[in-house]
């Protein structure tokens, strides 16, 4: 069967893209990963507006990236904070691929801005594509496509 003959609607990649493909979706994630949790400090460390925020917030407990949580501050109302699940913390390697590909093609003259390291050894962290041998792959020719289960072919 060829690539061509798949309904691209039931692609994995597309799916995810529905929850984590719209602007600042990332960049939210990213600093998820960092420890940011609070809206006003996800809001004013991205610089992202209140709506658009808080539609990405909702699309990420939705998808069951993120789950709120309530705290409160003494003298404060109660809010939420928002924690990673572990269905977003499995995005972990894709956000490490995206920068070390930007580290590569897009950093500034200085180098990359950011370096992110494995906390026992000290040695920088890598996203390597692998199969299930070990048997690392660095070119899309190196692996093939074939139907899967939930495979759909076009009418």
């Amino acid at each position: 069967m060829e690539w061509l003959e798949y309904d691209s609607a039931a692609c994995s990649i597309r799916r995810s893209l529905d929850v984590i493909g719209q602007k600042w979706t990332l960049l939210i994630l990213r600093d998820a990963f960092n420890g940011v949790r609070r809206f006003d400090q996800l809001r004013d460390h991205l610089g992202v507006s209140d709506p658009v925020l808080a539609e990405r917030l909702r699309t990420l407990v939705a998808g069951g990236l993120l789950e709120p949580a309530t705290y409160s501050e003494p003298g404060r109302r109660a809010r939420k904070e928002y924690r990673l699940t572990d269905k977003g913390r499995e995005l972990y390697p894709a956000l490490i691929t995206l920068l070390q590909w930007g580290d590569k093609h897009c950093s500034g003259p200085d180098g990359p801005p950011v370096s992110v390291t494995h906390r026992d050894c000290g040695e920088p962290v890598e996203a390597k594509v692998m199969c299930a041998a070990g048997h690392e792959l660095t070119s899309p020719s190196e692996g093939q496509t074939a139907p899967g289960p939930g495979a759909l072919v076009k009418p």
